[in-house]
């Protein structure tokens, strides 16, 4: 699976992931969710779920370090300044063989386009927060994100899932 590939799945699962609604309660559900999904499978990972600007639901597990919190923070930032997932913004800079600090001037230190940070759209209100992972490989990131938000949202993460590499 290439590069063009995974952009377009991306793509899909960004269109076909909106959610009915978005609060607190649904946060700590969504969160929750990705958490256990981490913990059974004994992940190293952080989980953020976030309205712009308001952490909702956060959790930091068995082996993870303060630098996922870091790249939390990077990759969350990625998906409020671009609305798109952190991954997508990444596949399409490195297929331009570009970066975000001379494509867009945006500083290294505040952004990560690597994959795990996801935007969580609100059927028609638009983009209202993200969702981001860290602690694993990025494109694993990516997918644990997904994962958790077709189990929310009741979809077939078969559907969705990105190629297998």
């Amino acid at each position: 699976m290439g590069f063009n590939e995974d952009l377009e799945r991306v793509a899909l699962q960004e269109r076909e992931l909106s959610l009915p609604r978005f609060d607190e309660a649904v946060a700590w559900k969504l969160g929750s969710l990705l958490k256990n999904l981490a913990e059974e499978r004994k992940l190293p990972a952080v989980v953020d779920v976030r309205r712009f600007g308001q952490p909702l639901f956060y959790a930091a597990l068995a082996g993870t370090t303060p630098d996922n919190v870091e790249w939390v923070r990077r990759k969350g930032n990625v998906v409020a300044r671009f609305l798109r997932s952190s991954y997508a913004i990444g596949l399409k800079l490195k297929l331009k063989d570009e970066t975000l600090e001379l494509q867009h001037g945006q500083p290294m230190p505040d952004f990560a386009p690597h994959g795990g940070s996801f935007p969580l759209t609100v059927e028609g209100a638009g983009i209202v927060g993200s969702v981001t992972v860290s602690g694993l490989p990025q494109r694993a990131d990516h997918e644990l994100v997904v994962e958790g938000l077709c189990a929310l949202l009741g979809r077939s993460y078969e559907d969705l899932k990105l190629a297998a590499e």
